[in-house]
This record gives structure tokens, C-alpha cells and sequence, in this order.
């Protein structure tokens, strides 16, 4: 979804909530879609609204408007988002097929969450108006399915590791962020920001000179991806200290 459309139905679906007093929500957004959002909504006149993907480090989400008498601590989530448990028999899909054979029924990918698979065993964060028609699948790929709802709590988190780094920058510049995260040299880095190789906050980032900050994401293709955990400290030749999580 192009931002602009984005960003005019989350305007829309803002004032819905403000003028019906009901909670109004997005489809599931990318990561990408979710950064375009939360800048909007920091400059949006009292926009109050939460992101959920329905559990655990979901990097697809929700944007959920909440009305001015409910507080984001005592929304719950599970009113407004499903999870569905797929069992494959005789075999193995990867995500890839997963994804395929959703999309196979007919289901637009903003009614779908993540879909995390463990061996012969899938479960899918989806909204509830998809939840009937996703427990007809009975296969995906080659390999029968048995499909059955499951309680959001009842999805195992996704197992991740990071690999932490720390070097040294003249600047928080992109190209010498780039460069420390991914053992490049300054000039390797400068290239492949020119390449179009390199997102800042799952965007596309052309200029070598942009400013990064603590907190933000940044993936090289086929390096990998990782966030700008915090800085600190400076050498004895007045460089700043970098300190760095790369996702595994």
C-alpha cells in the first residue's frame, strides 16, 4: 500500500474512533507500513493507538485506535485478532508454502499476520473475518493439513538470537553505521547505500549521509538486519562508541 493511501485511511479510521467512540483498526501492516504509521500518529492531534500483531515480537501488526475512555494497558488484543494452528502430515512446508497456499484461497495478505513454523506444524495470526475460511484448508504444498483455532497465548514465541557489536564512528552517519554493523569498509558501505541495497526503518535510504539514531533498524541485503542499540563513550581520537544488535 502506497503510504500517502496508508496514511489517509489512518486518518480515517482515527477519526471513526474519535467520532463513534469504538476502537477501529488497520489491517495487518509491514514493518515498513508500521514506522510510516507511528511517525504520522506522532503528529496527529491526540491520535492515541497501540500496535499489536497479537503476540510475541510479531513483525507484522495492527495499528488498533483506541476511544478516549480506554487506556492501552487494558486493551486486549484477543478481541480483535485469531490464531489458527496447522498441522502438515507426511511432511514439511516451509513459510513460503504456507503463504502460497493462503493466498492460493483467496485471502488478501493484510487479513494475515505472521506465520511461524516449527517442523511440521504452522500457526498464523489472522483476523477474525478470515477465521472461518482459514479452517478449511486441508492442504499446503504436497502435504495434507489439519487446521484448528488456537488461543493467541498458545503460540509459541519465535526463537531469536543476536549477535552483539560495538565499534567506533567519526559520526552517526548511514554509510559509517552501515559500515560498522556489517565489517565493510567506508567505501563498500557508501556503495551499497548508492545501490539502493540499504533501509533505514524499512526504508530505502539513498543518501550516505543520513543521520541514524538510537533505536533505529537497519538491513543490508544479504547481510542481514539489525538495530542501533545505544552509543556511549568516545576513543582517545574523539570517536563515538557504536553499540549494535545483529538479528541471527
Amino acid at each position: 500500500m502506497e503510504n500517502n493511501e496508508l496514511l489517509r485511511r489512518a486518518e480515517d479510521l482515527r477519526e471513526r474512533c474519535e467520532r463513534s467512540g469504538t476502537v477501529t483498526h488497520t489491517g495487518f501492516l509491514t514493518p515498513a507500513e508500521r514506522y510510516a504509521v507511528e511517525q504520522w500518529a506522532k503528529r496527529a492531534p491526540d491520535c492515541r493507538c497501540v500496535f499489536d500483531g497479537g503476540g510475541e515480537d510479531c513483525e507484522r501488526t495492527v495499528c488498533f485506535f483506541l476511544p478516549e475512555y480506554l487506556e492501552a494497558e487494558y486493551f486486549d488484543a484477543s478481541e480483535y485478532l485469531r490464531a489458527i494452528r496447522l498441522t502438515a502430515h507426511f511432511g514439511a512446508p516451509g513459510h513460503r508454502d504456507y503463504l502460497g497456499a493462503l493466498l492460493g484461497m483467496g485471502i488478501g495478505r493484510e487479513w494475515l499476520g505472521d506465520i511461524r513454523v516449527t517442523d511440521n506444524v504452522a500457526y498464523i495470526f489472522c483476523q477474525p473475518s478470515v477465521l472461518r475460511h482459514l479452517l478449511s484448508i486441508e492442504k499446503v504444498g504436497r502435504c495434507g493439513v489439519t487446521a484448528e483455532e488456537v488461543a493467541l497465548s498458545a503460540v509459541p514465541a519465535p526463537k531469536r538470537s543476536v549477535r552483539q557489536v560495538s565499534f567506533s564512528v567519526q559520526s552517526m552517519r548511514l554509510d559509517a553505521i552501515v559500515g560498522g554493523m556489517f565489517k565493510l569498509s567506508r567505501t563498500e558501505a557508501a556503495r551499497q547505500i548508492s545501490a539502493g541495497n540499504v533501509s533505514i526503518n524499512y526504508q530505502v535510504s539513498l543518501r550516505t549521509d543520513f543521520g541514524v539514531k538510537e533505536g533505529d533498524i537497519l538491513s543490508l541485503k544479504g547481510a542481514g538486519k539489525g538495530t542501533v542499540t545505544g552509543t556511549g563513550g568516545t576513543s582517545r581520537k574523539g570517536r563515538l562508541f557504536v553499540y549494535a544488535e545483529i538479528y541471527q
